[in-house]
C-alpha cells in the first residue's frame, strides 16, 4: 500500500511543478519578464529590510496566536518552543509541495501533553484564524473602497471575484457546521472540531486576544508586500493594499502549484494594474515578496541544525 501511495504523491508533486513552471513561463512572456528582472536587480535595500522585519513580526504574532489557541484547548507551549516550531513549520511549508506538511509536523511534535487530536485541532484552528482574518480584511476593504465617496472604482469582475470568495467561504463554514450533525464517526469529529474552534477563537477569555493577534498577523503580511512593492519602485495606495493584496495572497491556497508560486504572480499581474501599477512591476513585487518569504523562514533551518546536533550528542 505504501508504494502506490508514494507513487500517487510523486505524480501530484510533478504535476504541481509543471503547473508552476508553465505559469511562470507564461507570465514571463505576457508580463515582460526581462523588465521585471531589471526592476528586481534595482530593488532598494532598505525596503527589503523593512519587508523582512514585517515577515519576522508576522511569525512572532502567529506563534503567539498558536500558543493562545493551544492553551485554550489545554495544551501548554512555551514562547520559545512555539516560535521555534512555527519557524520550522514555515520553512517546510515553503520548500515542500503541499503547504501543510510543516503544520502537520508541529502538530505531531506538540502532541505529548494532550494527544495528537488536540494538538492537530490547535494547529487547524490557528491556521483557520489567519485565513479568516485575511478574508475579512479583503471583504471589509473592498466594501468600504467601493461605497466610500471618492473611493476606488473596481471593475465588475473584481467585485464578482471578491463576492465569490466571500460566498464560498461562508458556504464552507455552513457546510462544516452542518457536517457536525451528520450521524456517525465523521460527524462526531467535525462537530468536535467546530466546538473546539468556538472555545479557542471566541471564548470570553480569548476572543479579544485572538482578534488583536489575527489583525497583527494580517497587518504584517500586508505591510511586507507593500514594502516589497516599494523596493521595486511600486507605491500602492492603502486601499489597494488592503483590497487587492489579500485577494492576491488567497490564490496561494489553491493547491495546484508549489507553495503558490505562479498563482500569486499571476494574480499580482492581473490585480495590481487596477491600482495603476505596471504589469512588470507587479510581477517583480510578487517575486520579491516570495523570495523574501523564503529568506524570512531561514531560522527554521537553524532549528533543524540544532535538533540534529542534539540527537547526535544524545
Amino acid at each position: 500500500m505504501a508504494a502506490p501511495r508514494l507513487g500517487r504523491r510523486a505524480l501530484i508533486v510533478a504535476a504541481q511543478a509543471l503547473v508552476t513552471i508553465a505559469l511562470l513561463a507564461l507570465l514571463w512572456r505576457v508580463a515582460d519578464g526581462a523588465d521585471a528582472v531589471r526592476v528586481l536587480l534595482d530593488a532598494k535595500a532598505w525596503f527589503i529590510v523593512a519587508a523582512l522585519a514585517a515577515l519576522t513580526l508576522h511569525t512572532l504574532f502567529a506563534a503567539e496566536r498558536w500558543r493562545l489557541t493551544a492553551a485554550a484547548l489545554g495544551l501548554t507551549l512555551g514562547r520559545g518552543r512555539a516560535l521555534r516550531e512555527y519557524y520550522l513549520a514555515q520553512m517546510v511549508n515553503q520548500t515542500v509541495p503541499g503547504g501543510v506538511v510543516g503544520d502537520a509536523g508541529r502538530a505531531v511534535r506538540s502532541r505529548e501533553q494532550a494527544g495528537l487530536t488536540v494538538a492537530a485541532q490547535a494547529v487547524i484552528v490557528e491556521r483557520f484564524a489567519g485565513q479568516a482574518a485575511m478574508i475579512a480584511t479583503m471583504v471589509i476593504a473592498v466594501t468600504i473602497t467601493t461605497l466610500l465617496p471618492g473611493g476606488l472604482e473596481w471593475p465588475g469582475w473584481m467585485l464578482g471575484l471578491a463576492a465569490t470568495i466571500t460566498l464560498v467561504s461562508l458556504a464552507g463554514l455552513a457546510l462544516l457546521l452542518a457536517a457536525g450533525r451528520v450521524p456517525g464517526r465523521f460527524g462526531a469529529r467535525v462537530g468536535e472540531l467546530a466546538r473546539t474552534a468556538t472555545v479557542a477563537l471566541v471564548g470570553p477569555r480569548v476572543v479579544l486576544h485572538q482578534l488583536v493577534l489575527s489583525a497583527a498577523t494580517t497587518a504584517c503580511i500586508l505591510a511586507a508586500f507593500a514594502f516589497s512593492a516599494l523596493a521595486v519602485g511600486l507605491s500602492l495606495p492603502f486601499g489597494a493594499i488592503v483590497s487587492l493584496v489579500p485577494l492576491m495572497l488567497l490564490t496561494m491556497l489553491i493547491p495546484v502549484t508549489i507553495s503558490g508560486w505562479g498563482l500569486r504572480e499571476g494574480a499580482a499581474a492581473a490585480l495590481l494594474p487596477l491600482a495603476g501599477a505596471a504589469v512588470s512591476e507587479s510581477l517583480a513585487a510578487s517575486v520579491l515578496f516570495g523570495l523574501l518569504g523564503l529568506g524570512a523562514v531561514l531560522p527554521g533551518a537553524v532549528v533543524v541544525w540544532m535538533s540534529s546536533r542534539e540527537r547526535v550528542h544524545n
